[in-house]
Order: C-alpha cells, then sequence, then structure tokens
C-alpha cells in the first residue's frame, strides 16, 4: 500500500446488518480496540452499549440514522439524530431523501440534510450523507454531492454499506470528482483484502467503511494500512 494511501484512509469496522447482536458487538469493539481502528459505526439501539465498551479507548462511535432507505421524514431523522448523539455517538451517518432527489425537490432534499447536520455539528459530532439508497443516475449523485456540500457535511458516503468492490471504488471516483477539498468521501462496501482498500484510496476515499474480519484488519497492520494514522 503505497505511502499517500496510508495518510490519507482512515479504517472504520461496521456493524449495521438488521440482526447485529449484542455478541457481534462485543467482537466488533474487540476487533476496533485491538487493531485501533479510526471508527467504530453501529445501529442506533447499540451505541448506548458500545460507548460504554469502548470506554476511554480513541477510536470514534458513529451511528446511522434514516436507515437505509432515508425516506423518513425531517423530524424523524432530527429526533433520531439527536438522540444517538445523547447516547454517545459522535459520528453520523445519515442516508438523504433519494425520492426527493428523483424528484427534482432539491429544497427537500437540501433541509432534510441541514437538519441532521446542524443536529450532529451542533454537538461537536461529524456527519456525512449515505448518497444513495437505490441506484441513482450520475447526474443525481452529482447534485446530491453538490447539496451535501452546500449543507455543510464533513463527508459524504458511497452506499450503506452492501455494495460490491467494484462498484464502490467506481463510485468514491464519481462522488471524489463531485466535492471540493474540503469534504471528505467514505467508501463503504465490501472489502475483503488489503489491495481492495488501496484501491479506494487510490480512488480518492480519505475512509473505508467495512464489515471487517480480524483476518483483514491484521493484514492491513501487516501492511501498514491506516487503521489508526490520521484520525
Amino acid at each position: 500500500m503505497n505511502a499517500t494511501v496510508r495518510r490519507a484512509v482512515r479504517l472504520e469496522h461496521r456493524l449495521t446488518q438488521p440482526n447485529a447482536s449484542l455478541a457481534d458487538l462485543e467482537a466488533a469493539v474487540t476487533l476496533a480496540v485491538e487493531h485501533d481502528l479510526a471508527a467504530l459505526t453501529v445501529n442506533p439501539w447499540l451505541v448506548k452499549i458500545a460507548k460504554r465498551r469502548l470506554g476511554r479507548s480513541r477510536v470514534t462511535l458513529g451511528t446511522v440514522v434514516g436507515y437505509p432507505h432515508g425516506s423518513q421524514v425531517l423530524s424523524v431523522k432530527a429526533f433520531e439524530a439527536s438522540k444517538a448523539l445523547e447516547q454517545g455517538a459522535t459520528q453520523i451517518d445519515f442516508v438523504l431523501n433519494g425520492g426527493a432527489l428523483a424528484s427534482g425537490d432539491d429544497e427537500t432534499v437540501f433541509n432534510d440534510m441541514l437538519a441532521v447536520i446542524d443536529m450532529a455539528h451542533s454537538a461537536l459530532a461529524s456527519v456525512g450523507v449515505i448518497i444513495e439508497a437505490q441506484p441513482m443516475s450520475e447526474e443525481h449523485l452529482r447534485r446530491a454531492c453538490r447539496l451535501a456540500e452546500r449543507a455543510g457535511a464533513d463527508h459524504v458516503v458511497t452506499s450503506p454499506g452492501s455494495a460490491t468492490v467494484r462498484g464502490t471504488v467506481a463510485r468514491t471516483k464519481l462522488l471524489r470528482d463531485s466535492v471540493g477539498p474540503r469534504i471528505g468521501v467514505k467508501a463503504c462496501g465490501r472489502f475483503r483484502s488489503a489491495d481492495q482498500v488501496e484501491a479506494a484510496g487510490e480512488a480518492g476515499a480519505t475512509r473505508v467503511s467495512a464489515a471487517l474480519t480480524a483476518a483483514l484488519a491484521r493484514q492491513l497492520v501487516e501492511a501498514r494500512a491506516p487503521v489508526g494514522a490520521a484520525r
């Protein structure tokens, strides 16, 4: 893995499967702490427990809002974000309103973003917009990125997490090309090797998020991948 990728990309373990259990959380916390990962993102109901388990660890605790389709009304997303922040999350990723975007209703999309972003920033938390709930055209994706940047997002996210590596890398390139240098790009997909993480970094990702295995985490450490560098 080249030095540029090592410097820039942060690695995040993602535990957002619908049936993620307390046992899964215990394993996730152990993996994140032992390998000094940059972040652990969990389902909303696990945030409070994860906060206790992480203790004084440097690992950032994230969660998801409006997951996985993003069609909830603005007030519901804002409330969901407020509860997550109250329970200890310091990073929020939320799904945009894809239906409003497809309908050309940019005002609704923007206000939806702003409600969650302002909520997170008021609590000194970082916040990302998950750009795709369902397949979108390139024009829609670029417009969503412009709206997310205007609303003050800290990063844009390629998908809710089930995308293939090839699709994720391609989407990463598009999102990186659609936002300015201030905003990060999180590549979220089914990464299984250090080479795949490197490909995402070379495509412009500043973060890589995946349901990691201990073997991959070890592989990334051995390759001097960015498991805890640059926070």
